[in-house]
């Protein structure tokens, strides 16, 4: 995949889609908002189990921060159209090879080759239909996207949402992600400094295989996880790649691949 750089000069303008990407209409003229980056990120390690160097998710995400340091967006800014749109991550699987592509509210970003291990192409030459992403993936994946940030009550009910509509228990399972997360957010609540506090990725990173039970991620199951994150958080606002915004990807490209 080529990678895209940031070479646009400084100017008065924000950042938009139509300066880096193949995008025309509406979408040509809207800014890269933080949001918009989140997402795209999200679905990326949902897809990839990690972020693409040089593709789509890292190029929004170095725009957004331009526009954001710059005051053209705020951090919890999504542009409407992406929001109302979705992005996605779609993987295509031929004899010997995957065509991946990444598209935000419907229009391509970036299309690319991967040749397949000789036992994923094997796998490929009968019609298999791709898994959905299940809640524990998208906690996973919230490893990655977020990962660095320190546990809040927000963050820890969330997870604790998230994990009982995957195991289909409201019982909190002592050394769990949901106990472990509360245990987190308890405790960074007595330290002043980030650099002392536990982080998401101390939490959730390998998050589907800690689960004693998990499930695909739907939107009620997004709305569940979502609804968790914002009664706890004074702001009424969920955070950019955290446990709400990955499941509701999640729940999304479900939706797409069905």
């Amino acid at each position: 995949m080529s990678q895209q750089q940031l070479q646009r000069p400084e100017t008065e303008q924000p950042l938009k889609y139509g300066d880096f990407f193949n995008v025309k209409g509406e979408l040509a003229d809207q800014p890269i908002a933080p949001q918009d980056a989140a997402m795209m990120q999200s679905v990326e390690a949902m897809v990839f189990g990690k972020n693409q160097k040089g593709g789509p998710a890292s190029v929004m995400q170095a725009a957004a921060a331009k526009n954001e340091r710059s005051g053209h967006v705020s951090h919890e800014d999504t542009t409407q159209l992406v929001g109302d749109e979705g992005v996605t991550v779609a993987e295509t699987k031929l004899p010997g090879r995957r065509i991946i592509t990444e598209s935000v509210a419907g229009q391509v970003l970036g299309r690319y080759v991967e040749p397949l291990p000789v036992t994923a192409a094997a796998a490929t030459e009968g019609d298999v239909e791709e898994a959905p992403i299940t809640i524990g993936e998208a906690l996973a994946a919230t490893a990655l996207t977020a990962g660095e940030k320190p546990v809040e009550q927000s963050d820890a009910a969330a997870i604790q949402a998230a994990e009982a509509r995957a195991t289909g228990s409201s019982v909190v399972t002592p050394g769990g992600l949901a106990a472990t997360a509360q245990s987190a957010a308890s405790a960074n609540e007595g330290l002043a400094q980030d650099v002392d506090k536990i982080k998401l990725n101390d939490v959730l990173t390998g998050a589907a295989a800690k689960l004693p039970a998990d499930k695909a991620a739907t939107r009620q199951d997004a709305q569940g996880v979502m609804e968790a994150e914002l009664r706890n958080n004074q702001s009424l606002t969920a955070y950019p790649g955290g446990v709400a915004a990955s499941v509701a990807a999640a729940a999304r490209l479900n939706e797409r691949s069905s």
